[in-house]
């Protein structure tokens, strides 16, 4: 161990740590969980530490050789080299994520690590992390700024582009199964005919709304709180910082990033990140409609439904041979609540945003980041799993073939008393509804075969 101080006093700190006291505090004083914030948040630490080092240096802020020293150790921690060295709530520990609501300790952790490694870069001497790494921020606006930068990057880089492959895979079908008839079904009970094609198309565009709804959160998150410092009245950072480090900021990723135009609302709400969870959301819940529904037309598959297969990929039973389970769905299923779970948390860790400051920001920071990651990941799962159906058409043809609600077809020419008595008829004998509906000359037979034409009644409008 040795010897590290802050402004409470002296800590003992393990020698082959590079964080400091103010770390280890934390340390100290939060449990260990089984939650992090994750990598993508820490890296992101790392390059609004590096660009603001740069930015400070240009306007006379923080001395040139020290400035290089700090931006090339973040920019290390940006590349991922340091990770073992955040043990406050991400890295690859998995301690005290909940802590003070402004992430100050995790700020601090960053802040310190990169002091030490900027020191070493220096050849020796002192780096301090607050009055040199931390110049002209606050964890107040710093940890706000992460949280959007690293969810628009995860949106960008990942989800959208996997809800993009699974709506494609999900058209593909559409177009294979166009010419498979099915018994639609509402209430889970039978109804009139679809196309199987037409259940996929519209499966393809539940997820291209949701792509589009996610796209619309992006630029509210893509304002950037940094430049507010401690309250959103911006004092001890010097005119012009902010805008530079977020120009950076943007160059580096190639997203638009703008400074907030007002900081008051930017530091003591998280309502972008709500509005983008809410967004997640929903596409979790378009994600688990289309997951359970191909669980339920999977289902048997001598027993169930058993209008599409499903790629077998593993063994479903520890006790019953043979049996095939619809895993990825399955998972799908679970991320999606996961997700939505995560939603309901941050919608309240939103709401927490108390007169200048939002003290709710490690949690929304680890929910949010969660969500989009889970998201993206389910989205692949689920392209795969598309593209390994097969449509089972003798099946959905046997099952439409008996289904009494294609009589629904009749009622716009013999009322519907009359197809109700056939439908009922039809149902109770086991026969069908042509043949009853013959046998009781409701219509003229031609006219009957063109009426009960089945592939026209997934077309709309008035049989012929």
């Amino acid at each position: 161990m040795r010897i590290e101080r802050d402004s409470m006093g002296e800590v003992e700190v393990p020698d082959g740590a590079r964080w400091g006291a103010s770390t280890q505090v934390a340390l100290d004083n939060f449990p260990a969980g089984a939650d992090r914030v994750g990598r993508r948040f820490i890296g992101v630490l790392g390059m609004i530490k590096a660009e603001a080092a740069r930015v400070n240096a240009a306007l006379g802020i923080v001395e040139a050789a020290a400035a290089a020293a700090i931006a090339a150790a973040a920019d290390e921690v940006a590349q991922g080299l340091h990770d073992e060295q955040f043990p406050v709530g991400g890295g690859t520990f998995v301690t005290g994520l909940f802590q003070s609501g402004s992430g100050t300790s995790m700020n601090m952790n960053a802040n310190e690590v990169i002091a030490h490694r900027a020191a070493e870069i220096l050849g020796g001497g002192t780096i301090h992390p607050n009055d040199q790494v931390n110049a002209s921020q606050s964890s107040n606006d710093v940890v706000p700024t992460a949280i959007h930068v690293a969810a628009s990057i995860a949106v960008t880089t990942d989800l959208l582009p996997a809800l993009s492959r699974l709506s494609g895979a999900l058209e593909g079908k559409a177009v294979e199964f166009d010419g498979v008839v099915k018994s639609g079904r509402t209430h889970l009970m039978d109804a009139t005919p679809v196309r199987l094609g037409q259940e996929f198309g519209g499966y393809a565009a539940q997820v291209g709304k949701g792509r589009a709804r996610v796209e619309a959160a992006l630029p509210d998150l893509l304002e950037l709180a940094l430049g507010g410092t401690a309250v959103g009245t911006g004092i001890n950072a010097p005119r012009g910082f902010a805008a530079a480090v977020i120009e950076a900021i943007a160059g580096r990723t190639g997203l638009a990033f703008r400074e907030a135009g007002n900081h008051f609302e930017a530091q003591a709400s998280k309502d972008a990140a709500v509005q983008a969870s809410g967004a997640l959301k929903t596409v979790a819940v378009s994600l688990f409609k289309i997951a359970n529904d191909l669980r339920w037309l999977a289902s048997g598959p001598s027993t169930g439904l058993g209008e599409i297969r499903l790629a077998a990929l593993q063994p479903g039973s520890s006790i019953m041979p043979g049996k095939v389970n619809p895993v990825i769905p399955e998972a799908v299923v679970q991320a999606a609540i996961q997700v939505v779970g995560n939603d309901a948390a941050i919608t309240w860790g939103g709401a927490n945003g108390n007169l200048e400051l939002n003290v709710v920001m490690p949690l929304i920071a680890r929910n949010l980041l969660e969500s989009i990651g889970l998201l993206a990941v389910a989205a692949d799962l689920l392209a795969t799993c598309v593209a390994g159906i097969t449509a089972d058409a003798a099946r959905a043809a046997e099952l439409v073939e008996r289904n009494v609600i294609i009589v629904t077809a009749l009622a716009p020419r013999i009322g519907y008393d009359l197809a109700a008595a056939v439908a009922k008829r039809a149902a109770a004998e086991g026969r069908p509804v042509r043949e009853v509906a013959l046998e009781m000359d409701v219509l003229p037979e031609a006219e009957l075969d063109a009426a009960l034409d089945l592939y026209r009644m997934t077309e709309g409008g008035l049989p012929g």
